[in-house]
């Protein structure tokens, strides 16, 4: 198990060019195995998470060539549908929750697609009916072997038809489209998610010959097509590490600038750091973040009640952000309620940030009040343990920002969702070191 050493409190400064985005790259991989044709990728970030996909396709028997560090080609045309049922695949598969999003393009292309139950952030229940429900609308029949905690869907065709779903899934509608985009007939999906890196998917699946419109909307229509080509596809950045990286500018009072956002693909991430005081520049496709020497202030409903921040759907607060957010409110002037709607133990890590001094009212599994300290107390350096992705990267940037040195273990974790952090952090000169595991 790996750790990190951090010695808090020095300023930074520089430019940080976020990485490709993790949540597009495990949508968009998968989407290779709808044609036999080459897709070419770049932009692909090189995490844990995404590096585990690239070789689950592999050993599905998908030709992969490294083209550059962060680009590939995949060419998908001798799949082995006998891996689906190897031991090798239940391993595998069971360890990257991302890996449900192969089993629709491998229903639509060979009519049959099997997943064990994925794992993933242990940040609460994170069901699949939502993609089984649209799997089974389309003509498919569903299975679940409850000893394994295996999966599976099964079709000879699967055909157009409309479906209402009961929650604007990313993956959920993802899995969905890349179905429906072979299936015979109109598909209509109504409550389908809309956030960029879903655009993004539906603007490389056209280019490969589908049919999809009202991308960008909460209603997708889609006319089948026999077959697709290949294309190639250069992925957005990460927003999430953008948004983590504005916090880190904030909390450790540093002047940064974040190059190449993509920034009408942030909704409303700059407006909800504005509210809480940070100042939020742009600059062509760049963000500068200004050093706050004197802090930042929370600002108020209109009527003077407590900010609410909450995440929701896109164009809503991504809620991968809100633990972010929650860790620069700690030295923010004024309070706040952090609303974490989605995931009922994504805030279970607040007693880390107690523990370091922050003050935080954790009221329920959904929601904590937050005293800002207004840097007159810094956070005390600790020892923690990184339970999830969001949370690890909230409690580095409380690290870097604390008095003192302290120690990060699990942080596998982080290297899930952030590529080389370590490094690029040191490259704008944090004081941060990885110490490798037995």
């Amino acid at each position: 198990m790996g750790t990190f050493r951090i010695e808090g409190g020095h300023q930074l400064k520089g430019e940080i060019t976020p990485q490709g985005a993790k949540n597009e790259a495990l949508q968009i991989l998968c989407a290779v195995l709808l044609t036999p044709e080459k897709v070419t990728i770049k932009n692909i970030p090189d995490i844990v998470d995404v590096n585990k996909l690239i070789k689950l396709l592999g050993n599905l028997g998908v030709e992969i060539e490294k083209l550059s560090s962060n680009s590939y080609s995949f060419k998908a045309e001798n799949v082995n549908l006998n891996y689906l049922e190897s031991a090798a695949f239940k391993e595998e598969g069971r360890g990257l929750r991302g890996s449900i999003m192969i089993v629709g393009p491998l229903l639509a292309r060979f009519g049959k697609g099997y997943i064990p139950k994925p794992g993933g952030d242990k940040i609460g229940r994170r069901r699949l009916d939502t993609h089984f429900e649209g799997f089974i609308k389309l003509g498919a029949k569903f299975r679940y072997n409850r000893e394994d905690y295996f999966y599976g869907v099964e079709a000879d065709e699967l055909k157009g038809t409309y479906m209402l779903l009961d929650e604007a899934s990313v993956t959920g509608t993802a899995n969905i489209v890349m179905a429906a985009v072979l299936a015979t007939g109109k598909t209509t999906i109504y409550n389908a998610a809309c956030e960029p890196y879903l655009q993004q998917l539906c603007k490389m699946l056209n280019r490969m010959g589908a049919n999809i419109s009202g991308i960008g909307s909460n209603m997708l229509i889609i006319e089948g097509v026999k077959e697709l080509g290949g294309t190639d596809h250069t992925m957005l950045p990460d927003m999430i590490e953008i948004g983590s990286w504005i916090g880190l500018a904030a909390m450790t009072k540093s002047e940064l600038t974040i190059k190449n956002v993509s920034w009408d693909d942030l909704g409303q991430i700059p407006n909800v750091f504005q509210k809480i005081g940070i100042t939020v520049e742009r600059q062509g496709d760049d963000i500068h973040i200004p050093a706050h020497k004197d802090g930042y202030e929370v600002q108020s409903y209109i009527d003077g009640s407590i900010l609410t921040i909450a995440d929701a759907p896109w164009p809503g607060f991504t809620p991968d952000l809100l633990s972010i957010v929650l860790v620069v409110l700690t030295q923010a002037r004024g309070s706040a309620l952090v609303h974490q709607k989605m995931f009922e133990s994504r805030l279970f890590f607040v007693d880390k940030l107690i523990d370091m001094g922050a003050k935080i009212i954790l009221c329920d599994p959904h929601r904590a009040t937050v005293i800002g300290h207004d840097f007159k107390s810094k956070l005390k350096a600790t020892t923690m343990t990184s339970p999830d992705i969001r949370a690890g990267v909230s409690l580095l940037i409380a690290a870097l920002s604390a008095k003192g040195t302290s120690t990060i273990h699990n942080i596998e974790q982080i290297d899930r969702g952030y590529e080389n952090i370590d490094t690029r952090l040191k490259a704008i000169g944090a004081k941060i070191e990885r110490i490798e595991g037995n």
